[in-house]
C-alpha cells in the first residue's frame, strides 16, 4: 500500500538527521541552535523528510530551528525507549539488573509523553510519530516486548493526532511483530545489505526483497523505508573493509533513491552526517561512517555530483 495516498504526504526525498558533532554525545554537549541551523540550511534544498530518533534536547532544538526559520521540513520524530528486558543474545551487552530495568519503564513513559507533548507543539512540522528504534531484534541491547511497544502506541495514539509506527530491521515485521501491525497506521523496516555481507552488485535487490517479504506479508498495511545506507569507513567489526568506500556509497544510495522514487516508496537514507561518538574508541568503527557528509560538514562523494538529486 501507498503510504503518501493512504496518509495524505507529499512525496520527497528523506533523510536520517543526528547533529552530534566532535566532542558531543546525547547526555553530554548537544549541537547548539546555530550548528543544527547550519546543518539545515545545507540539508534544506534536496531533503524534504528528516528522522529525529529521540525527545530530547537536539530533537527541541531542530523542531525550534524549523520553526522559527519558517523551514519547510517534515519531520518523522521518535521516542528513543531502552531496555525493559535482559537480551542474553545481545553480542555487546543487553543485561540489566532488575532496578535499572524498572528505572528504564519510567524512563520510557515519560520519553512516551515527551513525544506526544512534542506532536501537539508542533502539528505543522511533525508529520509522523515512532515509539521506538530497533528495540525488539534478537541483537538489540535495549530490548522491549511486543507488548510494551503496542502500550506505547495506543498512549500515543490516545494523545497525538499524528500517525503512529515502530522503526525496526524487517526480520522481526515477517514474525513477532504481528500483533504489532493492526495497531499501528504504517510499517517502518530497516535494510542494510552491507551489514549481511552483500556485495554492491547484489545490495539494492537485497533492499528490494527486504521491502517486498514485508508488503507483501502485510498488503493492507503502508511500508516504507525508515533506514537504509552504505558506510564508507569500517575497521572489520561487523563489515567487511573492502566492502565500504564513498564510491559503494554513491551507487547503492544512488540505485536505491532512484527505485524507491519510481515505485513511490517513502525511504530515509541513512544518515546526513558522520558521528564520531557512535561505536569503539576505533576511529574506524562503522557506526560512526554512514553520513553523505563527514563530520566537518564536507559533502561526500556522492554529493559532489551535482546530478545526484536530479
Amino acid at each position: 500500500m501507498n503510504l503518501y495516498k493512504a496518509l495524505q504526504l507529499q512525496s520527497g526525498n528523506a533523510i536520517c538527521y543526528s547533529g552530534f558533532r566532535q566532542g558531543q554525545q546525547p547526555g553530554g554537549e548537544y549541537p547548539t541552535y546555530q550548528e543544527v541551523k547550519e546543518d539545515l540550511e545545507l540539508l534544506q534544498n534536496h531533503w524534504k523528510y528528516l528522522r529525529i530518533y529521540d525527545c530530547d534536547l537536539h530533537a527541541k532544538t531542530v523542531l525550534k530551528v524549523i520553526k522559527k526559520e519558517k523551514m519547510n521540513f517534515k519531520v518523522l520524530l521518535g521516542a528513543y525507549i531502552v531496555a525493559e528486558m535482559n537480551n542474553f543474545g545481545c553480542p555487546w551487552g543487553g543485561v540489566y539488573s532488575e532496578e535499572i530495568l524498572k528505572q528504564n519503564k519510567k524512563y520510557n513513559k515519560a520519553q512516551i509523553n515527551k513525544l506526544i507533548s512534542f506532536a501537539n507543539q508542533y502539528p505543522e512540522t511533525i508529520c509522523a510519530l515512532s515509539v521506538g528504534n530497533e528495540a525488539c531484534a534478537e541483537w538489540t541491547d535495549h530490548y522491549v516486548s511486543v507488548e510494551s511497544v503496542i502500550k506505547y502506541v495506543r498512549m500515543v495514539k490516545n494523545g497525538a493526532k499524528q500517525p503512529v509506527t515502530f522503526c525496526e530491521n524487517y526480520v522481526p515485521w515477517l514474525n513477532k511483530l504481528e500483533p504489532l501491525v493492526a495497531e499501528i497506521d504504517f510499517i517502518s523496516i530497516h535494510s542494510y545489505p552491507v551489514w549481511e555481507y552483500k556485495n554492491i552488485h547484489d545490495a539494492l535487490q537485497v533492499t528490494q526483497q527486504n521491502y517486498h517479504a514485508v508488503a507483501s506479508k502485510f498488503c493492507h498495511k503502508p511500508v516504507i523505508i525508515t533506514e537504509a545506507g552504505w558506510a564508507t569507513n569500517s575497521n572489520g567489526n561487523g563489515i567487511l573493509p573492502h566492502n565500504v568506500s564513498e564510491e559503494l556509497q554513491e551507487i547503492y544510495i544512488k540505485d536505491l533513491m532512484k527505485w524507491s522514487e519510481q515505485e513511490k516508496i517513502l525511504t530515509f537514507v541513512f544518515e546526513a552526517f558522520d558521528e564520531s561518538w557512535k561505536g569503539s574508541n576505533d576511529a574506524m568503527e562503522p557506526e560512526k561512517h554512514w553520513g553523505l557528509y563527514n563530520e566537518n560538514r564536507n559533502p561526500k562523494l556522492i554529493l559532489k555530483n551535482k546530478n545526484f538529486f536530479y
